[in-house]
């Protein structure tokens, strides 16, 4: 018996952000193999054509013919319009019977790695990476918080898909672990304020996907790049699924300490 069989995430509501390629995709076919008939996915992401094909794949699939909801919401999560349509298509989509609220903050964009701190000098740069990758994670999650506020009968859980470079600097990578550290300590400033809420911050590994591709071609700091390379060259990037079947196991077993940074290799 796998780790996972025979057990789910409840009858819920689940909004994944960058859902449409890469790690996001992967938690909504797995998430959507572990919920209940009549659960929800709110589906969230820029691309809109790759966003309604897995809407498709996962409406046809055996969850979906029984019962599960896939909604879309194309959205640019840096403009407050995007924010404002997650949330209400995640409230129009709600129903009493949903017991379990989770919310998962994947978004996140690699930025500009073929640069080093010192040419950073355009604040409005600065500021766009910021507001897509730290700004609209607070604001997602505190609207969600408040649209579904704390009851007896519902569960919350707030996952941040986080990094390595929330903890650890790497050279040329400023923007990345920036955002990825400033998103780390605002989910830990969460679970202290709000102790019932579930929050996890989960460090995936080094993922085979584009962003690593690019990580291996832009990156400017040569040992940094060379690592890259390396892990690729010798397979010992992980597929999603493998990192996805950790989270999900974590998220079922339910025993982590709320706010913790927990990264697949502790697993």
């Amino acid at each position: 018996m796998s780790s996972t069989e025979g057990r789910d995430l409840g009858r819920a509501l689940c909004i994944i952000t960058g859902a449409s390629r890469g790690f996001g995709q992967t938690i909504a076919r797995e998430m959507s193999r572990l919920v209940k008939p009549r659960s929800v996915l709110v589906l969230v992401a820029r691309s809109s054509d790759e966003l309604h094909a897995l809407q498709a794949e996962l409406v046809g699939s055996e969850a979906g013919r029984s019962g599960l909801v896939v909604e879309c919401v194309v959205a640019d999560l840096g403009q407050t319009e995007g924010l404002e349509s997650v949330v209400r298509k995640s409230k129009e989509s709600f129903s009493e019977d949903i017991d379990h609220i989770i919310l998962v903050n994947n978004a996140a964009s690699l930025g500009d790695v073929s640069r080093y701190v010192k040419s950073f000098t355009d604040m409005a740069e600065v500021d766009s990476y910021l507001s897509l990758n730290v700004s609209s994670s607070l604001c997602l999650t505190a609207s969600v918080l408040q649209a579904f506020p704390q009851r007896p009968s519902l569960r919350r859980t707030v996952i941040n898909i986080s990094s390595l470079c929330a903890l650890q600097p790497f050279r040329s990578w400023v923007l990345y672990c920036t955002g990825k550290a400033a998103r780390e300590m605002m989910f830990r400033v969460l679970a202290e304020e709000e102790p019932e809420l579930r929050v996890l911050n989960y460090s995936p590994g080094p993922l085979d996907t584009a962003m690593q591709m690019v990580a291996r071609s832009r990156t400017a700091d040569p040992s940094i790049r060379k690592s890259f390379s390396d892990m690729f060259a010798q397979g010992k990037l992980l597929t999603c699924e493998e990192s996805c079947a950790k989270l999900m196991k974590l998220l079922l077993d339910d025993n982590y300490t709320s706010g913790a940074h927990i990264d697949i290799y502790d697993l």
